[in-house]
């Protein structure tokens, strides 16, 4: 399998193939029964749990920034095992998973996201965005008291 050193060359893979997901995995060949699992409910998965690379039709910004953020989202999956890395693939969508992610089967793997490419895709996803803003208020008196 192909390994992509740059940003560019990940986002370069969109005009080639539709759809286009990331998967942090131990590869394809350890993937190859096609299914993933939802640990908290111990069900096995009509297919494999994977991010979206393409951005939507409301996303106004550059295709660089969305697969900046799609491919830094999901690396913590990478930090948590040494073995796993990010992946490219295309296949065909059967379901969503528990956190509404894309369960893809017929899976044709696509090429290997490199240390490189995904130090560059983090540099770019924290020059371009505020990381880690979320929709609560600036204003903390305006939360909602629960309990």
């Amino acid at each position: 399998m192909e390994t992509l050193d740059r940003l560019a060359d990940v986002v370069e893979q969109l005009d080639r193939h539709d759809p286009l997901f990331v998967r942090y995995s131990r590869g394809p060949q350890a993937d190859g029964n096609e299914s993933s699992r939802d640990y908290e409910s111990g069900l096995d998965l009509p297919g494999l749990a994977v991010a979206d690379l393409r951005p939507p039709s409301w996303w106004t910004r550059p295709a660089t920034d969305w697969v900046a953020r799609r491919v830094c989202s999901y690396a913590r999956l990478g930090e948590a095992d040494s073995r796993r890395y990010p992946w490219l693939l295309t296949g065909r969508i059967v379901g969503y998973g528990p956190d509404h992610e894309p369960l893809v089967a017929d899976v044709k793997p696509i090429a290997r996201i490199s240390r490189r490419a995904l130090a560059e895709a983090a540099a770019h996803y924290e020059r371009h965005f505020d990381v880690g803003r979320d929709s609560t208020p600036d204003n903390s008196s305006h939360r909602p008291q629960i309990g």
